[in-house]
């Protein structure tokens, strides 16, 4: 958990792992800022929840919650794989950031990518990746990520 003062608001926002209860503060509608989201059940929610939670510390979600409104407002996720090479090293894998589109310029963005990035860190990975939008790379950039090689998809449906 790792919190940070709003000065030009005096607000209390407050980074930590995404909780059961935060489906009900605007956490899916949040995600469908950022691609296709379609509403997602309480149980498929309470189901993926109790899947993601059982991985530890191997895959988190965090979140950043508006003290005010109560919604979240920012939010990211990343998962430590685990490989053979560099002596079975780790690689953390940074997913689904977004800040809602009220509270962009905030700075929630980095704080959120940074929050991951230690994570990652302490988890004992040798590096930290992710993948974005060309429009996204210079805030990238400034979160202290580096342009390399290529990614490409295949989608199945």
């Amino acid at each position: 958990m790792q919190s940070l003062n709003s000065s030009s608001e005096e607000r209390r926002l407050e980074v930590r792992k995404l909780e059961i209860s935060d489906k009900n503060k605007g956490f899916i509608e949040l995600l469908q800022q950022l691609t296709v989201c379609d509403s997602v059940s309480d149980k498929d929610f309470e189901d993926r929840f109790q899947e993601l939670s059982a991985l530890g510390n191997d895959h988190i979600i965090c979140v950043i919650e508006d003290d005010r409104s109560g919604k979240i407002i920012a939010t990211g996720s990343v998962f430590i794989e685990k490989k053979f090479i560099r002596n079975c090293g780790k690689v953390g894998h940074i997913e689904d950031v977004v800040v809602d589109s009220s509270a962009r310029g905030m700075q929630l963005g980095k704080i959120i990518v940074g929050f991951l990035t230690n994570h990652a860190r302490e988890m004992g990975c040798y590096k930290v990746i992710l993948d974005c939008s060309v429009e996204n790379q210079g805030f990238y950039e400034k979160c202290g990520f580096k342009h390399k090689a290529i990614q490409m998809a295949k989608y199945f449906n």
